[in-house]
């Protein structure tokens, strides 16, 4: 009799454990669907006249608080492999252990979004919190590593400044989520405070050495460099949010040096401006600019500018429909090249569910 009431007892238990669990575990979902008409030159030629209609990605968002002190925080996007062609593949984009150690300061390890500035920080993978269709061009040209795996401290709100903090060392690029491909760690060190309401700026650096030839994160293709590359990425941003006025400007100056060519410069940027209309609608524009110094030895995108109008457009809270165009401009980084002229319309339903 004793045996089957511990028995009970330990099955109750277990089911109560398991129940509160679940209530502090939270599992969310975004995809978004979209289309674009994209009609672009080179060198006075037609090279691209179509309409595409597309998948974007479905992201599986979860977060859980273990207990007072310990949360978790995983996130899986299914996207399409542009390696394959034809295929879809699932990618672990964020798994983050947090401690909070004392007051509003933690330790973390694992898979993190780069604390490099605020875009990086505030928009992830649903692209319904987006403000515009897609990021700025300085991701889509993977000048900013948006991951990176490690450990690090954080902290948040603290003083009536409001001040935050993210201190880290992890993998460098070109390593995996398993194994660091050299000796060297990667360091990352951002500040952030919001001296009013709405206001938040923002300042970080980054630091890696980078062995050559080596597939680099976000990149297309290999990155091939005949020796060690040193890496020293320094970023600032200003961001408001408030009385339906946004605003958000982020600039990142970049120096990549190695034994061979020296040390080459990289500036990129952008400025974008929205504003709220009874709350629902909102016109935006942004522009953008990267420009890469003659003779940069590690990056491989093309010197860009561009212009982006849109209107935002939101169905419900969880129900999101965006319209909007873009100009771009792109040349070679020695500018000797042919100029591309790019024209894209474009518009995007992004879900929560």
């Amino acid at each position: 009799m004793l045996k089957k009431l511990l028995v009970l007892f330990v099955g109750f238990a277990s089911t109560q454990a398991v129940a509160q669990i679940k209530d502090k575990t939270h599992i969310r979902g975004f995809m978004d669907i979209g289309g674009k008409y994209e009609f672009q030159k080179k060198d006075n030629k037609i090279v691209n006249d179509k309409l595409s209609f597309l998948l974007g990605e479905q992201d599986l968002f979860i977060t859980s608080d273990i207990s007072d002190k310990i949360s978790f925080l995983g996130e899986s996007v299914l996207k399409y492999d542009a390696a394959s062609g034809t295929k879809f593949s699932i990618s672990l984009e964020r798994a983050v252990f947090k401690f909070n150690y004392f007051g509003n300061h933690s330790i973390f390890a694992g898979k993190v979004h780069t604390a490099l500035n605020y875009w990086n920080d505030s928009y992830h993978h649903g692209r319904l919190f987006f403000p515009t269709i897609g990021r700025p061009e300085l991701f889509n040209q993977a000048i900013i590593p948006l991951h990176t795996t490690g450990i690090g401290l954080s902290g948040e709100n603290l003083t009536d400044l409001k001040i935050g903090y993210t201190l880290m060392a992890g993998n460098g690029l070109g390593s995996s989520d398993i194994s660091d491909n050299n000796v060297f760690k990667s360091y990352v060190a951002a500040v952030h405070f919001k001296p009013i309401d709405g206001l938040r700026l923002g300042g970080s650096a980054y630091f890696d050495n980078i062995d050559g030839a080596v597939h680099i994160h976000g990149a297309t293709g290999d990155i091939i460099v005949d020796k060690t590359t040193n890496q020293k990425l320094f970023s600032g941003s200003v961001a408001y949010f408030k009385n339906n006025f946004e605003f958000l400007a982020e600039g990142s100056s970049c120096k990549n040096s190695n034994d061979v060519i020296g040390s080459r410069m990289t500036r990129a940027g952008y400025v974008y401006v929205g504003y709220r209309i009874k709350d629902i609608v909102s016109p935006y524009v942004r522009y953008d600019k990267i420009a890469y110094q003659n003779g940069e030895m590690f990056f491989k995108g093309a010197n860009t500018e561009a212009f982006s109008g849109g209107i935002r457009y939101e169905m419900s809270y969880l129900t999101v429909f965006k319209l909007e165009y873009q100009y771009k401009q792109s040349l070679t980084m020695a500018a000797s090249g042919p100029a591309i002229y790019t024209n894209n319309i474009s518009f995007q339903i992004a879900l929560g569910f």
